[in-house]
């Protein structure tokens, strides 16, 4: 049965009600230079000043209008959030569906993989990544770091090899080489992008290939395969195609994981600092607690990225049933 993603969202009362508050956000991170006229990151006042028409928010510590900081951290929230959803759909969906047409050992490789990481939680992960780069690191501190990621790349290496044998190995220097472009990569915004992308395919790359080893049972595949097409040519003829609707699901949970992410990893001080998002508004509002502007800081940055995963997780709420046919029956009930 033919599924429209845009008409399960459109139809369902939460889907809709997603689409708007997104829809909000999204213009005013198109238009955030015609919403203020100042630069989030120039001194346009006195520190602290209260709430006015000519600072709807106020100013922060140092005197940076607070309401130009929002509208522009909804454009950083936004264009993280897309671009590491599109890698890592992609990669998911050539992953997954390569691994259910070739299988044999590259698929007990690859899925071995995906299980290890999807052990590990990926916010720790990127913690330590984050604190391995910083500049200011001590030594000693240096070395634990060190220490923790080695612990972690030898479980995975011992689940590999308990799981596939001494060619389990093997995996070891693609996880190390993540490790060294994480080092050169993550304090920049286009890093962090890369780093995300790279560590949040493995979920959908397995729902992926359930699907996909299902499709490739359909007689078209078959047929084709028949006629002598090549692995590739039925993933981007055949299977791509008819995993549309839950690549749409896929990608919108993804945003909604990489919003949070970069959010949490500013709030930690972690990332570009020239770069303004609301993650890291919320971590230099608490540490002025104690003046009554933080209200006017912490609040509106809070709120809105509170809206945004609601939002996106409305509208990925309102996809499953269309992946789900045992979802569909009460979900048209309700509607």
């Amino acid at each position: 049965m033919h599924i429209d993603p845009k008409q399960e969202v459109v139809k369902s009362k939460g889907g809709r009600l997603g689409l708007t508050l997104l829809l909000v956000v999204v213009l005013m991170a198109i238009f955030a230079d015609l919403l203020t006229p100042y630069d989030p990151l120039a001194q346009t006042a006195q520190s602290f000043e209260s709430p006015s028409w000519e600072h709807l928010l106020g100013t922060n510590h140092v005197g940076q209008d607070i309401w130009s900081q929002l509208v522009y951290g909804a454009r950083t929230s936004l264009v993280v959030g897309l671009l590491v959803a599109a890698l890592s759909t992609v990669l998911a969906a050539l992953i997954g569906a390569s691994t259910a047409l070739i299988g044999g050992v590259y698929d007990r490789i690859v899925m071995r993989l995906v299980d290890a990481f999807i052990i590990i939680p990926m916010i720790l992960l990127l913690i330590l990544l984050s604190i391995y780069v910083d500049p200011n690191l001590g030594s000693g501190a240096i070395i634990a770091i060190e220490v923790l990621i080695g612990i972690i790349v030898v479980g995975i290496a011992f689940y590999m090899v308990r799981s596939l044998g001494w060619v389990g190995l093997l995996i070891i220097g693609p996880v190390l080489a993540l490790i060294v472009l994480a080092r050169n990569l993550l304090p920049t915004t286009g890093g962090l992008i890369i780093i995300l992308s790279l560590l949040s395919w493995q979920g959908g790359a397995r729902t992926l290939r359930a699907q996909a080893l299902a499709l490739k049972e359909k007689p078209h595949v078959a047929a084709a395969r028949g006629f002598g097409a090549n692995t590739w040519y039925i993933i981007r003829r055949h299977i791509i195609p008819d995993m549309g609707p839950l690549l749409v699901a896929d990608f919108v949970f993804c945003v909604r994981r990489a919003v949070f992410l970069q959010a949490g990893m500013a709030f930690l001080g972690i990332g570009n600092p020239n770069v303004v998002s609301w993650g890291s508004m919320i971590n230099d509002a608490r540490q002025w607690i104690f003046l009554d502007a933080w209200r006017w800081w912490l609040v509106p940055a809070g709120v809105a990225l509170s809206i945004t995963i609601v939002a996106i997780t409305l509208i990925g709420s309102a996809l499953e049933p269309a992946l789900d046919p045992r979802l569909r029956g009460e979900v048209s009930a309700q509607n």
